[in-house]
């Protein structure tokens, strides 16, 4: 599942960008949170002082828009692959994981992270709802303008 370092070991830490505005992903966040890890997670807010600091190169407007995983050897997984790769860095779940990246669970997974992001444009005011522009946080800590 996880792509290794050419001169180095397999994966050993991933960073999780979660949107802090959504209800949905603050309670997964919890969840992933109380979870028993095999990879430690990092859950960083997306668009953060702390993930810009991270993540430099990262297409930080992107990560507002679908969930976002970062490995230490700088893997980005988005969307159902980054769902899977949570799934992967946990001890109950990782065969799961293993069999959603299958012919016969890749469909699943998909319809998963589908069904989630339908609950979450329910729950979540989208970014330029109120005929404004969609702006990340300000990087100096500040609410977004």
């Amino acid at each position: 599942m996880a792509r290794t370092r050419p001169d180095g070991p397999p994966v050993s830490r991933l960073t999780v960008l979660y949107d802090g505005r959504c209800p949905l992903c603050l309670r997964l966040r919890q969840w992933l949170d109380g979870q028993r890890q095999l990879v430690p997670l990092d859950l960083v807010p997306a668009g953060s002082p702390e993930a810009r600091r991270r993540f430099p190169g990262l297409d930080h407007a992107a990560t507002l828009d679908e969930i976002t995983v970062v490995g230490d050897g700088g893997q980005v997984y988005r969307g159902t692959s980054a769902w899977i790769v949570c799934l992967w860095a946990l001890a109950e779940h990782r065969p799961k994981a293993h069999w959603l990246t299958t012919a016969a669970g890749r469909p699943f997974a998909r319809a998963t992270v589908l069904a989630a992001a339908a609950i979450r444009s329910v729950t979540t005011e989208p970014c330029g709802s109120a005929g404004t522009a969609c702006r990340l946080p300000d990087p100096a800590g500040g609410s977004p303008g």
